[in-house]
């Protein structure tokens, strides 16, 4: 099925010698987390404001990118509607899983928040409220709700992805996305741009947070229509300014690490054994709807316990500096790179096959005959999967996302503690439950990419 279209070539990778990778991902996480603690505070703080100045830009209008993304989106479900019904040969499954979901993410972890400029919904937006001569909404966005929607929504966004019988068929995707679209612009009509899109579409916040996990970093100007100072960093920078955040916001940012870590959990044999399935004769999506949905709240709930446990006995160890709230609401930035490094390995193998038949569906997008891109006689190659060398490639670059993702996560959990715990002595024991659970999940992310799975 092409839902499974993301699994990698598991049987061919197990002729590797995975136990070494397993082995020395781990360590090097833990040798991080040891490196750190001997450093002096002084170099790692002056390194974490280290800035090289690039150059100065003056940023597109995002009325003007946001309207075009609108165009872009509302010709993708004409073609989801009217097009091809085979979810390789459609133009809208492919862009959304694959080009926005894969390739916009990994994007973004580069180039920064990429995302405040081409969403469907500012510049349509903004146009309805100078048409309206309207300049604020008329209700106010409820403090309480945090970022409680948010969580909602990305929940019931994972569920469709992971779990639902066909989240790529074209009409249906159509269906889904066009209501979304519809029920956050008028959301935004209620409640305004700001409070919206700043805390409850998920997506914003999504890519808000992986934005902060760039290297390019952007001073803001000083009025509108100004240049933009863009400077290389640390990355994760954009991180380590933000505030602490309240605990739906820890929780949201717990449920795309435990989305995409159960995303492979799910099909590994040993998750389907667990379920009394046959992996070699999986009988199909509609047998595994309610196990799946069930373990992907399972999965979110013992993230949660598991870092919630590793902070609090930190906050314990370091003799309980401050309210623990705050630290809990600022360590979990943290997760962002792992959950970055998960993202790139899961999804590796769908980008690079999947982007080739939405280069493919580009050229012919309503199935009809076209060659607007003049391909001729394209042929889409998996040929990389079943040679040694490739999959070698592959396996490599998956490995060092999970690691390196790791690597971040700790150094960015030692700078937000170290500035959100007053005392340099008590930054190192804060530290130590939190990076044990980092160092175990290296070690889980890596048997995820080794293990047999199903599809």
């Amino acid at each position: 099925m092409p839902a499974w279209a993301h699994g990698s070539e598991r049987a061919f990778v197990l002729l590797m010698p995975t136990g070494y990778y397993l082995l020395g991902g781990t360590l090097a996480v833990a040798a991080t987390f040891l490196l750190l603690a001997c450093m002096p505070a002084g170099i790692f703080q002056r390194l974490a404001c280290a800035r090289l100045p690039l150059i100065a830009l003056r940023p597109p209008s995002p009325v003007a990118t946001s309207v075009l993304a609108f165009l872009l989106l509302a010709f993708l479900l004409a073609t989801g509607v009217a097009g091809s019904r085979d979810p390789l040969a459609n133009p809208l499954p492919l862009t959304i899983w694959t080009l926005w979901w894969v390739g916009f993410t990994l994007a973004t972890a580069v180039f920064g928040n990429l995302w405040a400029y081409v969403n469907p919904w500012t510049g349509p937006y903004r146009l309805a409220m100078r048409l309206a001569g309207r300049k604020q909404p008329p209700l106010s966005y409820p403090a309480w709700l945090g970022y409680w929607p948010a969580i909602i929504l990305f929940l019931g966004f994972a569920w469709f992805e992971l779990i639902d019988l066909a989240p790529d068929d074209p009409w249906r995707l159509a269906v889904a996305v066009g209501a979304y679209w519809l029920c956050t612009f008028m959301a935004l009509l209620l409640f305004g741009e700001e409070a919206w899109i700043g805390r409850a579409e998920p997506f914003s916040v999504f890519f808000r947070f992986i934005g902060g996990l760039s290297p390019l970093l952007w001073t803001p100007a000083a009025a509108s229509g100004e240049k933009q100072r863009l400077s290389l960093g640390l990355p994760g920078t954009g991180l380590i300014e933000g505030g602490a955040l309240p605990l739906s916001g820890v929780l949201f940012i717990l449920l795309t690490l435990a989305s995409v870590s159960f995303d492979g959990l799910s099909k590994t044999f040993w998750w389907l054994g667990l379920n009394g399935i046959n992996p070699l004769e999986f009988p199909g999506r509609s047998a595994v709807v309610g196990i799946n949905s069930m373990g992907l709240l399972l999965a979110w709930g013992a993230l949660a316990v598991l870092y919630t446990a590793a902070v609090l006995l930190g906050w314990l160890l370091a003799g309980r500096p401050g309210k623990p709230g705050a630290l809990l609401g600022t360590l979990a930035f943290s997760i962002m790179p792992i959950s970055l490094g998960f993202h790139f390995s899961h999804y590796l193998t769908a980008l690079l096959v999947n982007g080739q038949y939405a280069y493919a569906a580009a050229s012919d997008p309503f199935g009809t005959g076209l060659d607007v891109l003049r391909l001729g006689h394209f042929h889409v190659t998996t040929s990389f999967l079943g040679t040694y060398e490739g999959t070698w490639a592959i396996w490599n670059a998956q490995t060092a996302a999970i690691v390196a993702g790791h690597v971040l996560a700790v150094v960015l959990a030692h700078e937000l503690g170290r500035r959100a715990i007053a005392g340099g002595r008590a930054v190192v024991p804060s530290q130590l439950p939190l990076a044990a659970v980092m160092v175990a999940y290296t070690l889980f992310g890596l048997w995820l990419l080794s293990t047999p799975a199903a599809g």
